[in-house]
């Protein structure tokens, strides 16, 4: 399965935006979140917004591109600008790339390439997660999951079974904001109410899946192999 980046654009002259979101449609790896014609709005959306990178203009009325990275934490920023005079600050920063205007899609495609990289370096060396549980943060290692359902008493929580047998419960939180944190090559939704663990599969055939985990009688614990998520397990098992 191709990684996809999700993306937020931010440029305040809308013509510019415009095209920008037309040039991003274009490049397959790109997952265009939201687009912004203004920083501060962006800012304050940021808690309920998930992606991974920001491609942003530099001058704009307010909060210039430079003080915007500085808020985008862990995040992936490429810099569109007219001015070339930006680049060393812009460098200093750490940002993926920085492109002057007018933009083309050959030169986007190489900054995305190389957000890319990073995307897939930055998710490869992640072990653990943080989330909210029933007994306050915790911290999620990704080689001790089992398989994850949707919890019995409250559909909005979710039952994180680990390998040594106890089970975390994960407060108010979906499986697609789940599935963006986990490592995609490693966890895979099977049906509506189950992700489970690559590593955790022992069997499978066209419509279930049969973990390593023993339910309290002894027997594996066995999955339903949906129709909606077949290809995607089958993708990452390299079948």
């Amino acid at each position: 399965m191709n990684t996809k980046i999700k993306c937020l654009l931010l440029d305040d002259e809308l013509p510019g935006l415009t095209y920008l979101k037309m040039l991003c449609e274009q490049i397959p790896e790109l997952e265009i979140v939201k687009a912004f014609d203004d920083p501060q709005k962006l800012l304050n959306e940021i808690p309920n917004l998930d992606f991974d990178l920001c491609i942003s203009d530099i001058e704009m009325p307010g909060i210039d591109g430079l003080t915007l990275a500085s808020f985008l934490q862990n995040k992936l920023v490429i810099f569109t600008t007219a001015y070339k005079n930006y680049a060393a600050e812009a460098f200093d920063i750490d940002v993926v790339d920085y492109i002057t205007k007018p933009v083309t899609k050959e030169r986007l495609e190489r900054a995305v390439a190389k957000a890319l990289e990073r995307f897939q370096k930055s998710n490869a060396s992640k072990k653990f997660i943080h989330l909210n549980t029933d007994k306050g943060k915790a911290l999620l290692y990704f080689n001790q999951v089992q398989y994850i359902k949707t919890a019995l008493v409250d559909s909005r929580d979710k039952e994180v079974h680990l390998s040594d047998g106890s089970i975390l419960i994960l407060k108010n939180i979906k499986f697609e904001s789940l599935l963006n944190q986990l490592p995609k090559a490693d966890f895979c939704r099977v049906n509506k109410k189950e992700i489970i663990a690559i590593s955790a599969m022992q069997f499978f055939n066209h419509n279930e899946i049969t973990l390593t985990v023993p339910e309290k009688n002894g027997r594996k614990i066995t999955l339903v192999l949906s129709e909606t998520y077949r290809n995607d397990f089958l993708s990452k098992v390299k079948i």
